[in-house]
């Protein structure tokens, strides 16, 4: 049968359906190859995956090694049979094992060696309780292990390790070694105790000296005898002294203790500096009948550039300490010496001796160090000579040089110590070598102490002098009618039997053959012999210690020719009439202090309460002021900006001026630290004055500025 024939909308409907058909295969197939592929991508993507995990895994093991081999804790995992899996090499380092030879051991038999059997078996026994009850818990525990004999603290924290599909699988170790913690709160807890010990101690030194102020102050009020009041006021101007000296020693340890303790270095004399320091404290051996003698070495040089002041504290520090624990008649002895000159470098000793108590080997130990390193009773007794000792000891090695002492109880100590420094400027006054005036002359010495009758005759011969010895007024009598005739008698003013005034009398008695000079020498002030002494022919005084300085100066003015009475030189007093100056300070007591001591002086003075009022005198001043005298910390406006705002003013006003128009302004302040002198030069201030106030550096200035000043 013949195939119908389709009409050609039927073939095109067929076409359209075979299409729709071949469609529809190829989404089919499309799928299939899309499938295929995607199976093969999640293939690769598992196959990453793995590998991925694989390295992490390795960089985990890697890293959890590198835990174990550097931890400085001692890490220890085991399993459930107490048996070590692995630990940290610090371990393996105490028990000398080669890394591996753990594995599968016991903890208690492989701790054995490193450590005592206290501490295996307080491991061992904790760590069956928390592997019985799944629970962490910490141990502190002492442990001396066998490589230190140090006993170390530590806290040993006992882990259970355990996973919700397996359960408990055994458990970590983990030594937390905090003996430096502990170290660090003792330390803390000691320095806060010694701090408030401290406090207490300083609150003691200050009340005292504070105590006599007020008291003979209210003494002196109540007096209507001069003399009681002038002893009033010289026990006030002591304890005045004592106080400063206090705050002073604490402020230095406030400086030692923030890094800010610094030296000032200049050129001085080396004698002379000694002399400042001996001259401190000189009144308080005499005080206790002490014999007190100074021997300096010629090796030193005249000159010597560092810190004088400091040096001075140091030497006042020692010797105030040797007077302080010597008893009355005891003896004190200063001694210095060249050690090395090296390089231009020279390091010079200086000793202090003493007949004293001495010092406990305990205290020794502990003597240059704070306060905290003592016992309360310690602290309590030598307080005051610990502070200033730990001071210098500060300042000693910043000075590159060391501080020691020898001593024994009951048998004196030698406190001393070196600094090194450099030649100090060859134009400062030396002493006098010319002695022509004095040469070949006939001296006698007086003396009870045969010390000073050693130091004497030494001295003598440097200087080219004959010189003979006596040990009492009786004595020296006795060689005055054998010997030729003398040219000067130096006579000290105690002596058992018969005294200096006495021997001075019979001396210069009518027919006697007695020297034309005769000199006394005293520790003591010369205003206490001074009336005695003249009316028995005594025209020159030497204070003891003796200085060869002061013997040469004494010989001239007695040998040296004699200067014109129109010729002497005049005390100039200073007059600065037609000046006026600024006074800035919110305190009345401050300000009236000035204004009297400025008083004699003929200067002109303004005063101002606080900065703002500065100012404005500044600005309304019909002419500028010649100098201000700036206190820093006042209400409204403190020293600091007023400065500030006067400089302002004068570059508006004056336009342009330079430095040296500029109103000298000088801070008059409490603020001594050197950050506050720094922030004055800063704001435009031109110099510091700190209080107290030394009337000579006041004075110092005026002549300075008002000078400079009215000269422009």
């Amino acid at each position: 049968m013949a195939e119908k024939l389709l009409t050609e909308n039927e073939y095109q409907a067929r076409i359209s359906e075979l299409e729709k058909t071949v469609r529809k295969k190829d989404r089919e197939i499309s799928r299939l190859q899309t499938g295929i592929e995607q199976e093969k991508l999640f293939a690769n993507v598992k196959a990453n995956l793995n590998a991925a995990r694989t390295a992490g895994q390795r960089i985990r093991d890697h890293y959890l090694q590198l835990v174990l081999d550097n931890s400085s804790d001692i890490i220890i995992c085991l399993n459930n049979q107490k048996r070590i899996v692995f630990c940290s090499n610090v371990l393996l380092k105490l028990t000398g094992s080669q890394l591996g030879s753990e594995s599968g051991r016991q903890v208690d038999e492989f701790l054995k060696g490193a450590c005592d059997d206290r501490c295996i078996e307080t491991i061992t026994a904790n760590l069956s309780a928390v592997l019985a009850a799944n629970e962490a818990r910490s141990v502190p525990l002492d442990v001396c292990f066998s490589n230190s004999s140090e006993l170390r603290k530590c806290v040993i924290d006992f882990i259970p390790m355990s996973s919700s599909e397996t359960g408990n699988e055994g458990a970590m170790v983990v030594f937390n070694d905090v003996t430096n913690i502990e170290h660090a709160r003792e330390d803390a807890e000691m320095a806060s105790a010694a701090k408030s010990e401290f406090l207490l101690d300083m609150s003691h030194e200050i009340r005292t000296p504070l105590n006599a102020i007020i008291g003979m102050t209210a003494i002196a009020r109540k007096s209507d005898s001069i003399e009681r009041k002038e002893y009033c006021l010289k026990k006030i101007g002591d304890a005045s002294a004592h106080l400063l000296d206090v705050i002073n020693d604490i402020l230095d340890i406030s400086k030692i203790e923030t890094n800010k303790l610094e030296l000032s270095l200049e050129s001085f004399v080396f004698e002379k500096m000694i002399q400042k320091a001996v001259n401190i404290i000189n009144f308080r051996a005499e005080e206790k009948r002490q014999s007190f003698s100074v021997n300096l070495n010629d090796n030193i040089p005249h000159t010597l550039m560092g810190d004088s002041k400091r040096l001075i504290q140091i030497i006042t520090n020692l010797l105030s300490n040797a007077v302080k624990f010597t008893p009355e008649g005891g003896n004190l002895r200063l001694d210095a010496c060249l050690l090395t000159a090296e390089n231009g470098v020279y390091t010079v000793q200086i000793e202090v001796t003493d007949s004293g108590i001495g010092i406990s080997p305990e205290n020794q130990a502990r003597l240059f160090h704070s306060l905290h390193q003592a016992n309360s009773h310690t602290v309590r007794e030598y307080a005051k000579a610990e502070l200033g000792l730990a001071i210098s000891r500060h300042l000693v090695e910043m000075m590159g040089g060391r501080i020691w002492v020898d001593s024994e109880l009951g048998l004196g100590a030698t406190v001393g110590f070196s600094f090194t420094a450099r030649q100090g400027d060859e134009n400062e006054n030396k002493l006098l070598s010319n002695n022509n005036y004095w040469a070949n002359k006939h001296a006698l010495v007086v003396d009870d102490a045969p010390n000073t009758l050693v130091y004497f005759r030494g001295e003598a011969s440097r200087l080219s002098i004959s010189c003979d010895i006596a040990l009492s007024g009786e004595a020296a009598l006795e060689l005055i009618g054998k010997n030729s005739p003398y040219d000067i008698c130096f006579i000290d003013w105690k002596m058992p039997g018969m005294n200096g005034i006495e021997t001075a009398v019979r001396i210069r008695e009518p027919g006697a053959a007695g020297p034309p000079i005769v000199l006394m020498i005293s520790a003591a002030e010369w205003k206490l012999v001074e009336d005695d002494a003249k009316k028995a022919g005594v025209e020159y005084y030497l204070q003891k210690p003796l200085f060869r300085s002061d013997i040469i100066d004494c010989l001239n003015n007695c040998f040296g020719p004699k200067p014109a009475e129109d010729a002497r030189p005049q005390v100039k007093k200073d007059n600065f009439s037609g000046f006026r100056i600024l006074l800035v300070d919110d305190l009345e007591i401050n300000r009236e202090i000035v204004l009297a001591l400025l008083e004699p002086t003929g200067l002109a003075i303004d005063c101002a309460v606080n900065g703002k009022a500065a100012l404005k005198k500044v600005m309304n001043a019909e002419k500028p002021y010649d100098m201000i005298f700036m206190d820093l910390q006042m209400p409204e406006m403190d020293g600091y900006e007023a400065t500030l705002k006067i400089r302002q003013f004068e570059e508006n006003r004056y336009g342009g001026m330079g430095a040296e128009k500029q109103t000298p302004i000088i801070a008059m302040t409490a603020n001594v630290s050197r950050d506050d002198v720094e922030k004055c030069f800063e704001t435009g201030m031109n110099d510091h004055l700190g209080l107290p106030l030394d009337i000579e550096e006041v004075l110092k200035k005026l002549r300075s500025c008002l000078i400079r000043h009215d000269d422009a």
